[in-house]
């Protein structure tokens, strides 16, 4: 059996490999047809990376934005998951904040950041703060509708058991909430880190953002590409390399 596992997954990682090739190839044959500045092929874009990265220019803007990544994640999922318990286990928390959340959630990032900056200027503190609002209420909507997914039958065994609260919740409550809290992960890595870009070009001066608008400025859609690709690769070492083998390690813990 676990050798089975271990050729699935070296399998599944072979598969993903090939597709990034294939995807290369047809971007760099793609790049060379069109033979234009602003459509580089694959090799100058890694060209370009490989400069950078010798520079130390993109190590250094692309710390700075994971480190935003980070506190703004954090953030979000800390406060978001709080919310998100107290709004499905207390039907008064819901009915107070259910308001306010779908406001958050029907406004568009670009007029949170916006606000933000006018309100406290443009300091980090702005910016982490503008990014983890866009994420939080999603957060709290997810993790809300877990706990109101809860298996009533095992909560009522845990009292007849008599568990205490820390008993409940690691036992009964968190082993069931954990596919809504790995789903409100995932769907917060991909939406933070587009809207940390987002909070960079308006108001930071380091970043990969920054960096963006300044190539942007120049028509520069190699160093663009390059800084964006970076990152995009970063994030998804992180989704392979982190969340998928935590979310499996997880789901043993969860069947045991």
């Amino acid at each position: 059996m676990v050798n089975r596992e271990a050729a699935d997954r070296g399998r599944a990682w072979l598969i993903r490999v090939l597709s990034i090739l294939v995807l290369l190839l047809v971007w760099e044959g793609a790049g060379r047809l069109a033979a234009s500045p602003l459509a580089p092929p694959a090799s100058t874009v890694l060209a370009v990376m490989a400069r950078e990265t010798a520079s130390g220019a993109l190590p250094h803007h692309v710390g700075i934005t994971l480190a935003r990544v980070a506190a703004s994640f954090l953030l979000a999922m800390g406060a978001g998951t709080a919310l998100g318990l107290a709004m499905g286990w207390w039907r008064t928390v819901d009915l107070w904040l259910d308001s306010a959340l779908l406001l958050l959630l029907n406004l568009p990032a670009l007029v949170l950041i916006v606000l933000l900056y006018v309100w406290f200027g443009l300091t980090e503190a702005a910016a982490i703060t503008a990014v983890a609002l866009n994420k939080l209420p999603t957060t709290a909507v997810t993790v809300r509708e877990g706990v109101r997914a809860l298996d009533a039958e095992l909560l009522e065994m845990g009292r007849v058991f008599r568990y205490g609260r820390a008993a409940t919740l690691r036992h009964i409550v968190l082993p069931q909430l954990l596919p809504y809290l790995f789903a409100a992960t995932r769907s917060g890595l991909a939406l933070i880190w587009k809207i940390v870009l987002v909070v960079e070009l308006l108001g930071r001066s380091d970043g990969v953002g920054f960096q963006i608008q300044v190539y942007f400025q120049l028509f520069d859609v190699a160093h663009i590409l390059a800084y964006a690709l970076a990152f995009i690769l970063i994030v998804q070492v992180i989704e392979w390399a982190a969340l998928q083998p935590l979310e499996r390690r997880a789901a043993r813990w969860r069947a045991s």
